[in-house]
């Protein structure tokens, strides 16, 4: 059994950061990648965030230079910076975890940015 839970959204003003957070536990094996994907109210899920097995990141380009994704292997746990935030980017925030025997998601942090 594979639980994975997201932590760290809230409420905070335009041009403000906060730190989200992403721990995977139970039965993990063989991570292929950790991620964060968002989707706002009437809008489908994307990818904001990516972290590959070898290290590599992979940024959508609406975060590029805002936000910064970590990955600590040891309590298998990632991490969102996000800085400079954007009213636009209001949303439930998703960590997703790719390892061999699947795809696991969590259930969502909201962050709300106000203008």
């Amino acid at each position: 059994q594979v639980q994975v839970v997201e932590s760290g959204g809230g409420l905070v003003q335009a041009g403000g950061s906060l730190r989200l957070s992403c721990a995977a536990s139970g039965s993990i094996f063989s991570i292929n990648a950790m991620g964060w994907y968002r989707q706002a109210p009437g809008k489908q899920r994307e990818s904001v965030a990516i972290v590959f097995s070898g290290g590599s990141t992979n940024y959508a380009d609406f975060v590029k230079g805002r936000f910064t994704i970590s990955r600590d292997n040891a309590t298998n746990t990632v991490y969102l910076q996000m800085n400079s935030l954007k009213p636009e980017d209001t949303g439930v925030y998703y960590c997703r975890l790719t390892m061999r025997s699947g795809v696991y998601w969590g259930w969502g942090t909201q962050v709300t940015v106000s203008s």
